[in-house]
């Protein structure tokens, strides 16, 4: 016959008559469902039930041999009680001569099927316990059953009270649970012995199955080659039948970790239990359980034929079943039974018939009938008649209610994991009672004298450890994971198990992602769903209770005040949906919702200590460690600047740690505490200790964003620390590993460089840094034990130097560049590697600027000195070089605009070394060095290289606006200097003038006028300036020059050009009048000039017009002069605007200058107009219009005259009354050009 395979069939829809495939089961093991179930429709009532085997040591089932009548079963067969291949590895097992289930039986379930246990199935249970269970309401017989909970799972154990008070008399192991027992249920309590009727009938029925295997009698030989097991011997099987009780767990030896001890010797760990390599981070962690083999000394074995998943209607459950299976008749399975002729069967019997026939998938049954041990006659009845016999009617509705019903009581009132609850029928009552006894065992002040709370404890890690194997694909769990895992390590003794306690730490601390980042509270968060997978042992008890009252307690104070719940009579069970209201489970085990980043990060701390404080317990050579105060903060070496010995010593020690970084490559491994690197203590604090410095590294992130800089420091030094014990304890560093170290490096680089740029707040830093938790220094204590965790020092002090601090965040970010090139890492991390390489950058600008400063500082105090000092020239050369090497940071990354920012301070540097050769000659007799224009060159040649950096506008305009703005400064600056200091002792003044001009222009190039922008009025004052100096060139020019007249009239041209542009600029400027009127009087004073080599009258008079209409066009000067003077006044005189006064003075000065400089010209011009009017008159009397301007004018100057005459009138006086004057010279006159 062979296996069916239809995995996974499901059961046909109700009112489907289709009888499904039966199970076949196949020797050896099976994880695939090797089994269709089947839709019963038994007496009138659908009853869903379906069968999948999940493991089966059974033979391939052959057919039974059918006895002869008159065959007398008290005689033995000749294979009586011996091996046979028909029989297969489970030996006797499989003909019933093991009937009672041990203690333990179904935690040996759990532990082969850890992937149902806590979310799929409701039961794993013992099928002898399932059918007692479910015979409550028609028996009168005892039930006593132990019930544990895992996730939503329970666990079901037969909890024999006889053998148990047996082993209390011998052992005082549960004399507290016998006590208990003896004052509230029976006080007369003693042994029963069993009848030897009950020996006699399981005599003949082993006899009657071991007949029928063969029907000749003969005993069959055991063929080695197929059977490697150890046979079992009679020996064997009559001790079976006894309970193995394991003995409440004592240690022999700290470092021993039982139940694993007695099964690997020495060596109590294989490499592969540690929880995945936390620097990976794979998505599926490399989780293996922490015991092979050790629990079967505990009986902890799942020794059952076949395992089966039976779904019974609405209730999966993982059941055990011995129950033998034979092949023959219409089917391929048969049960067989042994029933006594004079006895008919009743509904009990039925019962359970039918139900081993569901749970194994059997179709029909076969009867042998017998009488005092004569065989009679065989009778086959199918497993959907059974209901229906004579003296067994029952009702398959009524099973399937009585199994909901007990399945919602246990449910409801079973809620916390780790405990023992006990339920207990007494023989012949009515009442149900359910018990809490580990909370009844810790009364007693001994909670190991539970000798469940072990293998309970195992269980809870053995399903978080499973769970964890998926928790990247289902988040929702981690509720569930956390909660099996604090129940766990409620459960064990931290002295004895250090091994489970430490991994069950690190699990939970794997269960909080410290770089998730922070979720919506409208977006879907499976971490904060409530799950109805557990129960939080936190979790405040609420009183259950239904509609019925039914889960009430009793009033009966004496007898029912210790019970969880009760059910007050078994008839209540057989109640269709009386438990309904609370089978679903309270949700309660929701994951921690961590609001912040802190909070979740010190809750992994949390859990990494206790990791840690096991492992360190469970490590001997303690008595060869300095002894350490853990309440004793471990100081964190701050230190002047001074004291160190400047920046200078950070080479030294950042070569000593590379060469470490090197030598970790070649495996080298030092431990303090004398761990043995492979061992489970090794491997677990390495893992601690990553969790610990990421944990560290997360809260230093977060204290840099709240700028919490001396917090975050001390967190990233933390992170160091850890970091540097990882490296001491490390055999074998993982690239991942490096990476981190290079992330807590460049975190580092940036702490002391926002440390560095806030030095105003260093008093509330170095608070923030020398603050410690109690937590913070038992970890750090923890890690003294493995090495001094002074590798990183020199990144982590808090220096008072700013120079310091800027060097130290730049060789954190150089170490972190090294570890990502030696270990090749940049190719993996490219995004990574461009963050390092740009905060270098920055860090190298930031210390060339630094460096900028002071040698520009020590420029300004040098007054007397005529030669630029060392100390200058040492400082440009650190500020070039850092300029150099940033430059380089970001163009092997293609960083064109912080390049361009780079060449631009570059730019700047060459303009402060310009300026400090300015300085060196003496002031009367100084000139333009050839040092200046070298210098002054390299500036625009650097500012040149920025702007071919960015390459347009568009890609940065801030930038690229910043950048043309330089150097338009530059030329300028080079062509005014050029321009006021003349090196005539060096060139001609025609070069001088042509060199100026062209400088001039190019300044004028790079000043953008026109783009609205907050720098406009700059540029548009640049330009008017420009153009001024140009014209004002150009005058001197023409002034000074004999000869060339082409050259002269180029010479006047130009001058006049840009007079009348700088005065278009300056006009659209409101804070420059002074500048507009000083242009304007130039203009006139050229206009004089030009006056002067005239000879006509005509000539003359058309010049004086034109500067006369120049006098008017000043109008707009005075007017916003008069306004500057009218705002000054309406202010408020105080101290507080003394320097604005002062400001303000200087500014009165200058317009009082030039308004007597443009009194005396105005009349000036008036007179000569009067007197060319005049003796234009005497020759041509009829132009009315020249009378008219004459009259005018002769009426103005003489208003001047006495204006200017009046020496103490005010300011704004005078100038309202030029105001009025150039009005009254504006509309009219002959002197008037329109």
């Amino acid at each position: 016959m062979g296996d069916s395979k239809e995995a996974g069939a499901e059961a046909p829809p109700a009112g489907a008559t289709a009888r499904g495939g039966l199970s076949l089961l196949s020797q050896g093991e099976s994880e695939e469902p090797s089994a269709q179930g089947s839709a019963l429709f038994l007496g009138g009532n659908e009853v869903k039930s379906r069968a999948v085997v999940k493991y089966s040591s059974a033979p391939p089932r052959t057919a039974f041999a059918r006895l002869e009548e008159k065959t007398d079963l008290k005689l033995p067969p000749a294979n009586w009680l011996r091996e046979s291949a028909k029989l297969g590895p489970a030996g006797t097992t499989i003909l019933g001569n093991s009937k009672k289930s041990k203690p333990f039986s179904s935690f040996g379930m759990a532990y082969d099927f850890i992937d149902s246990v806590g979310n799929d199935v409701d039961v794993v249970s013992d099928s002898e316990n399932i059918k007692k269970l479910l015979k409550i309401p028609y028996s009168k017989s005892h039930v006593s059953m132990a019930v544990h909970r895992v996730g939503r799972t329970l666990l079901l154990d037969e909890l024999d009270i006889q053998e148990l008070f047996m082993r209390s008399s011998q052992t005082g192991d549960w004399t507290w649970l016998k006590e208990f027992y003896q004052r509230l249920i029976d006080q007369k309590w003693q042994r029963k012995k069993k009848s030897k009727e009950h020996w006699y009938q399981k005599a003949i029925l082993s006899k009657f199955l071991y007949y029928s295997i063969n029907g000749d009698g003969a005993a069959q030989p055991v063929p080695s080659a197929t059977e490697p097991q150890e046979p079992s011997s009679s020996d064997q099987t009559d001790d079976s039948d006894q309970a193995s009780w394991p003995a409440p767990f004592e240690m022999p030896s700290p470092v021993s970790e039982d139940p694993s001890a007695s099964s690997q010797g020495s060596d109590p760990l294989e490499p592969s239990y540690i929880v995945g390599h936390v620097a990976s981070a794979p998505k599926e962690q490399n989780l293996t359980t922490l015991f092979s083999d050790g629990e079967n000394s505990q009986g902890l074995k799942n020794d059952f034929v076949r395992n089966i998943l039976w779904t019974f209607e609405d209730i999966h459950m993982l059941v055990g079943s011995n129950m033998p299976i034979f092949g023959g008749g219409r089917y391929p399975a048969v049960s067989l039974r042994l029933r006594d002729n004079n006895k008919p069967i009743n509904v009990l019997t039925g019962i359970d018939y039918w139900l081993d026939n569901l749970i194994c998938n059997v179709p029909e049954l076969v009867m042998c009938f017998h009488v005092n041990g004569i065989v009679q006659k065989y009778e086959m009845i199918k497993t959907e008649e059974i209901p229906n016999l004579e003296n067994s009617n029952f009702s398959t509705k009524v099973i399937k209610d009585i199994a909901q019903n007990i399945l919602s009581f246990l449910k409801s009132n079973c809620t916390k994991e780790g405990h023992t609850y006990w339920l207990f029928k007494a023989s012949g009552s009515d009442i149900v009672k359910l018990y809490d006894l580990t909370t009844l065992c810790e009364e007693t002040e001994d909670k190991y004298q539970n000798p469940f709370t072990m293998p309970v404890a195992i269980l809870l890690y053995k399903v978080a450890c499973n769970m964890m194997m998926k928790k990247n694909q289902n988040k929702k769990h981690y509720g569930t994971i956390r909660t099996l895992l604090l129940n766990c390590v409620k459960l064990l003794d931290k002295s004895r198990h250090p091994q489970i306690i430490a991994s069950a730490n690190y699990m939970l601390s794997e269960l909080f992602q410290l770089d998730e980042p922070k979720k919506e509270e409208s977006a879907e968060s499976p971490l904060n769903e409530n799950s109805d997978e557990s129960y939080s042992e936190e979790e405040e008890e609420m009183a259950d209770s239904d509609e019925n009252g039914s889960y009430s307690t009793s009033s009966d104070p004496s007898d029912d005040n210790k019970a969880v719940a009760i059910i007050k009579s078994v008839g209540e069970l057989s109640v269709p949906e009386k438990y309904k209201s609370i089978h679903q489970i309270r949700p309660s085990c929701a994951f921690p919702a961590c609001h912040d980043t802190e909070e979740r990060c010190r809750l992994v701390l949390s859990y990494v200590l206790e990791g840690l404080k096991s492992v360190d317990s469970s490590i001997k050579k303690e008595s060869d460690l300095p002894a350490a105060d853990p309440n004793t903060p471990i100081p964190l070496k701050y230190e002047d600047e001074s004291t160190r010995g400047g920046p200078e010593g950070l080479e030294k020690q950042m070569a000593l740690f590379l060469d470490k970084m090197g030598s970790l490559q070649k495996g080298n491994c030092s431990s303090q505490s004398g761990m043995i690197p492979g061992s489970w203590q090794h491997k677990m604090k390495l893992q601690l200790i990553l969790k610990s410095s990421k944990a560290y590294y997360v809260l230093s992130d977060a204290a840099m964003s709240l700028q919490k800089y001396g917090r975050a420091l001390r967190y990233i030094k933390l992170a160091l620390q850890s970091h540097d014990t990882y490296c001491c304890l490390c055999t074998n560093m993982l690239s991942e590993v490096l990476l981190f170290l290079s992330q807590y490096l460049t975190l580092c680089g940036d702490i002391q460089l926002m440390l560095a740029q806030n030095a105003n707040n260093r008093a509330a830093y170095l608070e923030e840094f020398n603050y410690q938790t109690k937590e913070d220094q038992e970890i750090l204590h923890s890690l003294h034990r493995e090495s001094s965790c002074q590798g990183f020092a020199w990144a982590t002090d808090l220096s008072t130097d700013l120079e310091s601090q800027l060097s130290v965040s730049c060789k954190c970010y150089e170490a972190a560049h090294e570890i990502l090139q030696f270990s090749g890492l940049k190719s993996h991390n490219p995004e990574h590697y461009v963050q390092v390489l740009k905060r270098m950058g920055n860090v190298r600008n930031e210390i060339g600027v630094f460096y900028m400063n002071q040698a520009a500082a020590l420029q300004s105090e040098r007054v007397v000195s005529k030669s630029v000092s060392t100390a200058e020239q040492q400082l440009w050369k650190k500020s070039f070089s850092c300029f150099e090497k940033g430059i380089h940071n970001f163009e092997s990354i293609d960083d064109a605009t912080n390049a361009a920012l780079l060449l631009c301070n570059t730019g700047r540097l060459m303009r402060i070394c310009a300026q400090a050769h300015c300085g060196a000659g003496d002031e009367f007799k100084r000139e333009f060095s050839p040092e200046e224009g070298l210098y002054y060159n390299k500036a625009v040649d650097y500012y040149l290289k920025a702007l071919r950096s960015l390459g347009t506008r568009d890609i940065h305009p801030v930038v690229w606006d910043s950048v043309n703005w330089e150097l338009s400064t530059t030329y300028f600056t080079m062509a005014t200097l050029q321009q006021d200091y003349a090196p005539l002792s060096r060139k001609a003044q025609e070069q001088i003038e042509k060199e100026v001009s062209e400088a001039m222009m190019k300044s004028l190039k790079h000043c953008d006028v026109d783009s609205v922008s907050a720098r406009q009025p700059l540029c548009q004052y640049r330009a008017a300036t420009i153009h001024h100096r140009l014209a004002s060139m150009y005058h001197s020019c023409l002034r000074n020059q004999v000869g060339d007249e082409h050259l002269r009239k180029q010479h006047r041209v130009l001058a006049d050009l840009h007079y009348s542009k700088a005065v278009k600029l300056f006009q659209l400027l409101k804070d420059a009048p002074c500048e507009l009127l000083r242009v304007q009087l130039e203009r006139v004073a050229f206009a004089e000039f030009q006056m002067t080599s005239q000879n006509s009258n005509v000539g003359k008079l058309k010049t004086l017009s034109g500067a006369l209409d120049i006098m008017v066009r000043t109008k707009h000067a005075f007017q916003l002069i008069r306004k500057e003077l009218v705002e000054e006044l309406a202010q408020p005189q105080s101290d507080e605007t003394t320097p604005a006064a002062d400001s303000s003075s200087l500014n009165r000065e200058e317009v009082v200058k030039l308004l007597s400089i443009f009194e005396s010209r105005l009349s000036f011009l008036l007179l000569q107009s009067i007197k060319l009017l005049s003796s234009t008159k005497k020759k041509t009397s009829n132009n009315n219009e020249e009378d008219v301007a004459l009259t005018t004018n002769k009426r103005i100057y003489s208003q001047l005259l006495r204006a200017t005459a009046n020496k103490n009138a005010a300011l704004s006086e005078r100038i309202d009354l030029l105001i009025h004057l150039l009005d009254e010279l504006a509309p009219g006159g002959g002197s008037a050009v329109p």
